[in-house]
């Protein structure tokens, strides 16, 4: 069985966005919604997502992306779950690389740790701001394998064969986590526990749960998604949804 991390297959997300517009409309804002396979989530205020849409980030674009409405906690998305004991946890990091190795949760940790406050957003039009993570950054990994400079792309590894690809470029940037903390506790089951990737910028498919291994590669390999009509890319400002 496949990881899935469901974000909506290209053939059920338009429905399910406009079932989202329709509960949106018809509940006050703070209201808790339960979701199609149990789970709840709280919609934040109009004040809130007002006060969001006129924000900018430092680069001059929105704080939030175009057509997202705001969440006050992360949701989960489902999927087929991999081992969330820590004491199972490796991460396998390889592919174009000098050095390739593999890690346990202990080891993971004894590397330098980074705490960020990130937004993140779902294709699926939902998004958080200032979620707070803890991990080990991804550039960070990277030079202990020692990348060659044939690496172009990376591909996020997870249970039951789920993959994501990103370009390397945007791998690297320094909000580009191998995170194991969210809200100040430990990574929770259904958001990918033990450990997770995190790529903030672009739509959270992207961010593998679950995670397994990062492999460094010259040709780029399109993931569980986008094989199945999603955007390559997923730049949420650029609403790249679907390839």
């Amino acid at each position: 069985m496949r990881n899935t991390d469901k974000d909506p297959s290209p053939l059920l997300v338009r429905p399910s966005m406009e079932r989202r517009t329709f509960l949106r409309g018809a509940l006050a804002a703070g209201a808790v919604i339960t979701a199609f396979g149990g789970g709840a989530y709280v919609l934040a205020d109009e004040a809130e997502t007002e006060k969001a849409r006129a924000q900018t980030k430092p680069d001059g674009r929105p704080r939030l992306p175009p057509r997202q409405y705001l969440l006050k906690s992360l949701r989960p998305m489902g999927g087929t779950e991999g081992d969330a004991s820590p004491g199972a946890f490796r991460l396998k990091v390889y592919g174009e690389v000098d050095a390739p190795f593999e890690i346990d949760f202990a080891e993971l940790l004894k590397m330098p740790q980074i705490e960020q406050v990130c937004d993140v957003h779902c294709v699926t039009r939902w998004s958080m701001l200032d979620a707070a993570w803890t991990g080990v950054r991804v550039s960070d990994l990277a030079a202990r394998a020692k990348v060659k400079p044939t690496a172009r792309h990376v591909i996020f590894e997870a249970a039951y064969g789920y993959t994501s690809n990103v370009l390397l470029r945007e791998a690297m940037a320094p909000n580009v986590l191998v995170a194991h903390r969210h809200e100040g506790k430990p990574l929770g089951r259904p958001h990918g526990a033990p450990v997770r990737a995190l790529v903030p910028d672009l739509y959270f498919w992207k961010s593998a749960k679950w995670l397994t291994g990062i492999r460094f590669s010259a040709v780029d390999r399109p993931g569980y998604w986008e094989l199945r009509g999603y955007s390559n890319h997923a730049d949420p400002w650029k609403e790249e949804r679907y390839s």
